[in-house]
């Protein structure tokens, strides 16, 4: 299986967590030039933008530590260019981290929420 193949599954394992969370999943995959929100949710009147990171193990560090301060400030961008697309720029948005670790038939998630801060 490849990268990219594996990493698609881990995005819809993780839109499977937030939805049985109560989040109502707005947009997958939205991209900018500044790169892709793979995941974009309400959790009550916040918007999530989540960052989806999986690993096999974690023989190369952990998920969570492949969101880097680069990737962070595209994730920012990436946001603002959404709220302004959606002419949502008052409303509340966090950041969110999912890092997913494969286990047996499914995931371990690790949900880091407000993980990024602009």
């Amino acid at each position: 299986m490849s990268n990219q193949s594996f990493g698609k599954i881990g995005e819809a394992a993780a839109t499977e967590y937030l939805k049985n969370l109560g989040y109502k999943i707005l947009a997958r995959n939205f991209r900018t030039r500044w790169g892709e929100i793979d995941i974009i949710a309400r959790d009550g009147d916040c918007l999530v933008f989540a960052e989806v990171k999986t690993r096999a193990d974690e023989r190369y560090g952990a998920p969570e530590e492949a969101v880097t301060r680069t990737k962070q400030q595209h994730l920012v961008k990436a946001g603002q260019i959404y709220l302004s697309q959606t002419k949502q720029a008052h409303a509340l948005w966090r950041i969110d981290v999912l890092a997913l670790l494969k286990q047996n038939d499914g995931f371990l998630v690790r949900h880091l929420k407000n993980a990024v801060t602009g």
